[in-house]
């Protein structure tokens, strides 16, 4: 049988969501808790990497079982073993065929900004009080959604057969202190979100102008976008699928 697992974690003491060598990932600290209570080798598949530092607010993966599980027994388990940093909401039984990376319909993203310094806010939002002209940063966001594809946005060297990305939604809004910028798409490429984010403090510091933005996505070129924000103020808020 088939299983997603929905659950959260605060990115900050992994290197991501995928396993590596040598360095401390979501996925084996919860392949870890997975084999250990259910008494069998697990390994859970991700619906999509987080790098190092990034938060997710909702995550997804799948794993198999052969045999029927005790859901809400589990998931007090694996809540009572996982670190405090790792959340479980909840365990779907799904058609065998389901796959949380290739299945997903929507992703969602936050980046978040603080503008008044937070000792509380230092790992979960980027500290950044220079004079943002957001209207105009708005304006470039929409620009986005007339494009496809974005390369300019993405890390060099990866191993992807496309750079096209569907953007439905990406605005900024003001929330007391802090800035967020919200961004929902198809699929992103590896670094893309940050990139962007980067670009569009340029816009809103006056550095660039709307037409440069839009030129920039053009070229298809790394080196004429902005620069990468810090990953701690990243989060992934959402996964959508049809069935779910």
């Amino acid at each position: 049988m088939r299983y997603f697992i929905r659950f959260a974690y605060n990115g900050t003491h992994y290197h991501g969501w995928q396993f590596q060598p040598n360095a401390a990932s979501v996925q084996e600290t919860l392949n870890k808790a997975l084999s250990i209570l259910l008494h069998a080798p697990v390994n859970a598949m991700g619906a999509g990497r987080t790098d190092t530092g990034v938060h997710a607010q909702e995550m997804y993966a799948h794993f198999d079982f052969e045999t029927s599980i005790d859901i809400p027994n589990l998931i007090h388990k694996l809540n009572s073993y996982l670190p405090k940093d790792i959340a479980i909401f909840d365990i779907i039984p799904v058609h065998d065929e389901a796959h949380c990376r290739f299945d997903a319909t929507k992703r969602t993203y936050e980046y978040h900004i603080n503008t008044v310094k937070n000792p509380f806010l230092a790992e979960l939002s980027w500290y950044f009080n220079r004079n943002l002209d957001v209207d105009l940063m708005n304006q470039a966001a929409r620009i986005l959604m007339e494009h496809t594809n974005f390369q300019c946005f993405s890390k060099v060297n990866t191993d992807v057969n496309t750079f096209d990305c569907t953007i439905f939604e990406a605005y900024w809004e003001i929330k007391n202190n802090n800035l967020v910028f919200m961004i929902s798409a198809n699929r992103f490429l590896r670094n893309m979100v940050r990139a962007i984010v980067g670009t569009l403090i340029n816009i809103g510091l006056h550095k660039i102008t709307l037409t440069d933005f839009e030129n920039i996505i053009i070229s298809k070129s790394r080196e004429k976008a902005g620069f990468s924000v810090p990953a701690h103020g990243l989060y992934l808020t959402k996964i959508d699928y049809d069935y779910l």
